[in-house]
């Protein structure tokens, strides 16, 4: 019953992942009729926030924040920044969604002390309205071209040609936006970055406030040109603030690219199948190590994953296993240690943050796995050593006593051995009286060929 029951669990939980990695969450926001949202339609201000480094959960989230606050009709969409940069192909998912969206995007770098670097810039730049909270800072925007999370040295003609195309798609919309197309331009070829005034006297974005709800005052009554040439009046006397959160599925797996847990993702999965091909039969260890380890592989293709770090990982793997085969006294053992704990540090390396896993997490995942590892791999070594337990293995070395007489001439007798009557044969063709001590040697068939054993009395 109960390996019934652990499968049904397995299932289950199985079912649960592949729900939450494919179908998106129910939106728990959505206006109901009658409520707050749809009494104050066409003042709604949808907030939708960029935190962190621009990857493609995160893009994918903004690129529905902004459909959904069209589909609601909402008067504006506020996209707060406080980002190092992130991904180009990430950044050009939201230009174009923000460029193309219906309802005015205005972009706030917020709060104080936040920053819209190289990716966050061009987004800022992007809006119809660009603004900045005092003590934030913006530009420093020149392509970087990573190999496995470091950067790398290109060809003058590809580093001249990647930052020429990222300059002209800069220029492309922000002449449009009637903002200065020079001077924003050289955040991309000098990695120029400017403060909130410098970017205001400088004509690169249109407003500093110190709050959303000063932003939104500020706003109010303001005719912005959009992106298509046409003119709009923001009428927002009284709006209401929308935040829009991400769903169960977004905020999933940007779960499962937080470094942290990739890297205890991969060591869990490693664990987990190791445990099951060490121990067959488990079920659970190989199919949750098994997801573990899938679910590391969607992250390790998201993010900048160093393979020197995986290399070391792998190492670490086999001076535990070398640790519990050979009496080394520890120096294996702490080899792989250290061998996994800078394995995780160099894991994951963003060139724009330098973000990885921290030094916390890679001890306590790194001794516990080595614990684990070399005390299964004793026992795997040390079952190869024990005694049969089942079956006819098992009665090679036990003592009995003969009930039959065994003749000479491989005439066969009767012994009792491990609480069963056998019929035995003695080794050295010898007649073995009723009653003495017999040894078992072998088991042929159904016959186990014996040999005395001397009794205490007899040894005395």
């Amino acid at each position: 019953m109960a390996p019934r029951l652990l499968r049904l669990l397995l299932v289950a939980v199985c079912l649960v992942l592949a729900i939450a990695t494919s179908v998106p969450a129910l939106d728990s926001q959505a206006a109901a009729p009658g409520s707050t949202a749809s009494q104050n339609a066409g003042q709604d201000v949808v907030e939708l926030r960029i935190d962190d480094e621009i990857e493609p959960i995160l893009a994918e989230y903004i690129v529905n924040g902004i459909e959904r606050a069209n589909r609601q009709h909402a008067s504006l969409i506020l996209i707060t920044l406080s980002t190092p940069g992130g991904l180009d192909t990430s950044m050009r998912q939201i230009i174009q969604a923000i460029l193309s969206s219906q309802a005015p995007v205005v972009t706030y770098v917020n709060p104080t002390g936040s920053r819209a670097a190289s990716a966050g810039f061009f987004i800022l730049l992007s809006a119809d309205i660009a603004a900045m909270a005092p003590g934030t800072d913006t530009g420093a925007a020149s392509p970087i071209t990573a190999i496995g999370g470091q950067p790398v040295q290109v060809d003058q003609t590809l580093a001249r040609k990647i930052l020429n195309e990222a300059n002209a798609y800069l220029r492309s919309y922000v002449t449009k936006r009637g903002r200065n197309a020079d001077l924003a331009s050289t955040a991309v070829t000098d990695a120029k970055a400017f403060t909130e005034k410098e970017a205001l006297d400088g004509k690169l974005i249109d407003l500093i406030a110190n709050s959303p709800e000063d932003l939104l005052a500020m706003l109010n009554g303001r005719t912005i040109t959009r992106f298509n040439g046409s003119t709009t009046q923001l009428r927002l006397p009284h709006p209401v603030l929308v935040p829009i959160e991400m769903n169960g599925r977004e905020k999933f797996l940007s779960r499962i690219v937080q470094p942290d847990v990739f890297f205890i993702l991969l060591v869990l999965g490693v664990l987990g199948l190791y445990v099951e091909f060490t121990h067959p039969g488990l079920f659970a260890p190989g199919v949750l190590g098994g997801i573990a380890l899938l679910l590391a592989l969607f992250a390790m293709h998201l993010l900048p994953v160093n393979f020197a770090g995986m290399a070391l990982i792998a190492f670490a793997l086999v001076l535990f296993v070398l640790e519990a085969k050979f009496p080394t006294h520890g120096v294996l053992g702490v080899g792989g240690l250290v061998s996994m704990t800078l394995g995780a540090l160099m894991l994951i390396r963003s060139p724009l943050t330098g973000k990885g896993v921290s030094l916390i997490t890679a001890l306590s995942v790194a001794i516990p796995f080595a614990i684990i590892i070399v005390f299964l791999m004793r026992l795997v070594l040390r079952s190869h050593v024990w005694k049969p337990a089942t079956g006819k293995e098992e009665l090679i070395g036990e003592e009995g006593q003969v009930t039959e007489p065994i003749g000479s001439a491989a005439s066969s007798g009767m012994v009792f051995v491990h609480g069963e009557l056998w019929r035995a044969a003695a080794v050295n063709g010898q007649a073995i009286p009723k009653g003495s001590r017999i040894r078992v040697r072998k088991v042929v068939g159904l016959t186990l060929e014996v040999e005395t054993v001397a009794s205490p009395q007899s040894a005395a």
